[in-house]
C-alpha cells in the first residue's frame, strides 16, 4: 500500500494555499497611483500629511479611489492616467520641495493581501519601460584627492613640529618630501609615522637631496575605494529623487560600478544632468548684529543688508548670512553620525584636512559666542542645514555639530555633509532606453510564448501518459505557481531573462516527471504489482532527478555570483525553479497519486500509458 502520513498532506495543502495566496496578486492588475515620499529625514509621514493630501486633492475636484499609508509614505490610488498626472502637479505645488512626488502604479489586489505583503512581483525596464545607465567610478581620482589631503596634512604636521624641510608635493597616488638634512629627514619620520598612521613611509637619496616617500596603507586604499563608492551611491541616490522615480534602483555593480535604473523615465537628457549634477558644501559666518526680528523681516521683503545674504534652513527659519565662505565642503574628508560625549545627544562629528583644520580653528577662536553657519549648495540653491554657537576653539580639525537632533536626523546631515558632492568622477559607459510600448510587447510576447509550451507539454504528457501524465500537469502548474508565489514573496524584479528562465523551469520540472513515470512503467513491464510499482518508480528515481537538479543548481549559483544584471536576474528565477520543481514533481505528484490510488487494495492496472507493445516486444 502506498499512503501518505497526514502530517505530509498538511504541508502540500500549506504549500498550495500559501502559493495560491501570494500568486494571486500578479492577476490583478494595476491602476495609476501617486506616492508622496519624505525628501528629507526630517519631513514629517504621518496622519496628517495624509488628510493634507486628501484635503488637496479634493479641493481641486479629483476623485480618489484610496489613499493610505505605508512604510514609505502615502500613496493615492486614482481612477486613470489623466487623473494620476493632474494629482502629482496639484501636490508637487502643496507640498513643496520637502517631498516627493512621484507616479506609481498600484497593485489592484485587496488591502488584506497588501497586509501580509503579498504583492506582485517588480517588472524590470525591459518589461515596464525606462532608462538603465551603468557607470564606472574613477577609483585612481578617488585615491589622487586622497593623496592632496596627506600633502596639506603633513605639511602642517612638519610646521607645528618645527621639521624643516625644502618641498613637499604629490608624486602620481604618493607624496615625496624632501629634505637639505639628514638629520631632519630622521625627525621627520617618527613623527609622520605617529600623526598620519594611514601611510607608510620610506627613505630615500638622490644626490645632495634627502627624500621620504608616502604611499596610502594597502588597507587604507582599500577602505578609500570603498568609501568613494559608498559615498557615490547615496549621492546618486539622492539626486534620482529628484525625478519622481517611484521605485528606482541604485545598486553596486562589481568593486567599482554603479547601476541606475529609473522606471518610467524616458527623458534621458534629465536623467544624465541630474545624476552628473555637483553640490557642494559652505561654512559661513552669521551677521549676529543683523539678525534682529525687524532686519529679517526687511530682508525677506527683498532689502538685504548689504555684504549679507539671507538664506533658510529647512524648518524655515531665516538668517542673514555673510557672503564671505570660510571653508568648502572639499576640506571635509569625513562625516559621520554620533552622540554629544557630554549630553549624550545625537550630533555629526566632521573630520577635516590640514587646511581647512588651521582656517577654523582660527575662525573659531576669533567667534566665540557666535554662530558659524554650514551650508548646503545644490543646482544654484542655498540651504542653512545647521548654525551652532561656538563655545570655544575648536583645534584639531575635529568638529561637532549637535542640538535637538534625532538620530535619524543626524544621520541625515552626515549624509548630506558627506554626500553633497561625488567622491570621485564617474562616467557613465553603458546606457539603454526601453519604451513603455516595447515593455507592454515584451510582456506579451514573453508570456504568451511561457503558456504556449506549457499547454504543449501539458497536451503531449497527458495523452503520453494518461491519468499519470494528467497528475505529471497538476504538478507542473503547482510548480510555476510556488516559483511566482516565491518570486512575489521576495519581491524579485522579472526581466526578461527571467521569464525565459520560468520557460526552462517547465522543461526540466516536466523531465522529472517523465523519468519517474518511465520507471513506474519499467517495473510493469517487468512483472511488478501496480503499487509495488508505483513505490519503486518513485524510490528509484529519486536519486537520478536529485543528481540532475543538484548539478545544475551548482551552475545556477556560480552565474549568480560571478555574472552581472540580467544574467544574475536570470540565476535567481532558474535556482529557485529548481527547487520549486524538486518539490512538485516528486513530493506533490506522488502525494496525489498515493490519494488516487495508494488505498486501493485489488489494483490490477494503472493508467500510465499503453505498457503492452513493450512486453510483446521483450516477448519477441
Amino acid at each position: 500500500m502506498n499512503r501518505y502520513p497526514v502530517w505530509k498532506y498538511l504541508i502540500i495543502v500549506i504549500a498550495l494555499v500559501v502559493g495560491f495566496i501570494y500568486t494571486v496578486p500578479n492577476f490583478f492588475g494595476e491602476s495609476p497611483a501617486v506616492q508622496v515620499s519624505p525628501a528629507r529625514a526630517t519631513a514629517a509621514v504621518d496622519t496628517a500629511l495624509l488628510t493634507r493630501i486628501e484635503d488637496s486633492l479634493q479641493s481641486a475636484s479629483l476623485s480618489i479611489e484610496a489613499a493610505y499609508l505605508d512604510q514609505t509614505g502615502v500613496k493615492v490610488r486614482l481612477r486613470d492616467t489623466d487623473t494620476q498626472l493632474r494629482a502629482k502637479d496639484v501636490l508637487q505645488r502643496e507640498l513643496g520641495d520637502s517631498y516627493v512626488v512621484a507616479l506609481n502604479l498600484l497593485s489592484n489586489s485587496p488591502r488584506w493581501m497588501a497586509a501580509i505583503s503579498a504583492l506582485p512581483m517588480y517588472l524590470g525596464l525591459d518589461l515596464r519601460g525606462g532608462v538603465h545607465f551603468l557607470l564606472q567610478v574613477d577609483m585612481q581620482a578617488a585615491l589622487t584627492k586622497a593623496a592632496d589631503r596627506y600633502v596639506q596634512d603633513m605639511r602642517q604636521v612638519m610646521r607645528s613640529e618645527g621639521v624643516r624641510y625644502s618641498r613637499i608635493a604629490r608624486d602620481g597616488q604618493s607624496v615625496r618630501v624632501s629634505f637639505r638634512e639628514e638629520a631632519m629627514r630622521d625627525q621627520a619620520i617618527p613623527i609622520l609615522n605617529q600623526e598620519t598612521p594611514d601611510l607608510s613611509f620610506r627613505s630615500s637619496e638622490a644626490g645632495n637631496e634627502f627624500r621620504i616617500v608616502a604611499t596610502l596603507r594597502p588597507e587604507v586604499e582599500r577602505r578609500i575605494r570603498e568609501f568613494a563608492l559608498q559615498q557615490n551611491i547615496t549621492t546618486l541616490r539622492n539626486r534620482v529623487n529628484e525625478l519622481g522615480v517611484a521605485e528606482p534602483i541604485v545598486q553596486q555593480s562589481g568593486q567599482d560600478r554603479v547601476v541606475v535604473q529609473l522606471p518610467g523615465v524616458q527623458d534621458t537628457a534629465k536623467a544624465k544632468d541630474i545624476l552628473g549634477r555637483t553640490a557642494s558644501l559652505e561654512v559661513r559666518l552669521v551677521d549676529e548684529e543683523k539678525m534682529d526680528p525687524g532686519n529679517l523681516e526687511a530682508a525677506s521683503a527683498g532689502q538685504v543688508p548689504f555684504g549679507d545674504e539671507l538664506l533658510y534652513d529647512r524648518e524655515g527659519v531665516p538668517y542673514l548670512l555673510k557672503r564671505e565662505v570660510i571653508l568648502t565642503g572639499d576640506r571635509i574628508s569625513d562625516a559621520q553620525p554620533g552622540f554629544d560625549q557630554q549630553t549624550g545627544e545625537p550630533a555629526v562629528h566632521l573630520s577635516l584636512d590640514g587646511r581647512g583644520a588651521t582656517v577654523f580653528q582660527k575662525t573659531t577662536r576669533e567667534n566665540v559666542g557666535r554662530r558659524i553657519a554650514m551650508v548646503l549648495v545644490e543646482k544654484g540653491k542655498a540651504e542653512v542645514v545647521t548654525a551652532p554657537v561656538v563655545r570655544a576653539e575648536i583645534p584639531g580639525g575635529r568638529v561637532q555639530i549637535s542640538g535637538r537632533m534625532t538620530t535619524t536626523e543626524a544621520r541625515d546631515v552626515a549624509l548630506l555633509l558627506r554626500a553633497g558632492a561625488l567622491a570621485a568622477p564617474m562616467e557613465i559607459i553603458e546606457e539603454r532606453t526601453v519604451g513603455p510600448s516595447l515593455g507592454a510587447d515584451n510582456i506579451e510576447r514573453g508570456f504568451r510564448s511561457t503558456w504556449m509550451g506549457f499547454a504543449a507539454l501539458s497536451l503531449f504528457i497527458a495523452v503520453y501518459y494518461a491519468m499519470f501524465g494528467v497528475v505529471s500537469v497538476i504538478a507542473l502548474s503547482v510548480n510555476m505557481m510556488l516559483l511566482v508565489a516565491l518570486l512575489s514573496m521576495l519581491q524579485a524584479t522579472l526581466t526578461l531573462p527571467g521569464i525565459a528562465a520560468i520557460a526552462l523551469t517547465l522543461g526540466m520540472a516536466i523531465d522529472a516527471n517523465v523519468l519517474i513515470n518511465e520507471r513506474i512503467r519499467e517495473e510493469l513491464r517487468n512483472g511488478t504489482t501496480p503499487q509495488a510499482a508505483i513505490a519503486a518508480g518513485y524510490d528509484r528515481a529519486w536519486g537520478t532527478i536529485l543528481d540532475s537538479n543538484v548539478t545544475t543548481l551548482i551552475a545556477g549559483i556560480a552565474l549568480f555570483f560571478f555574472g552581472t544584471g540580467p544574467v544574475r536576474g536570470f540565476a535567481v528565477v532558474h535556482c529557485l525553479g529548481i527547487l520549486t520543481s524538486m518539490f512538485s514533481a516528486v513530493f506533490v505528484s506522488r502525494g496525489l497519486v498515493n490519494y488516487l490510488y495508494g488505498s486501493r487494495r485489488k489494483l490490477e492496472k494503472l493508467p500510465i500509458g499503453n505498457t503492452d507493445w513493450y512486453k510483446k516486444q521483450q516477448a519477441a
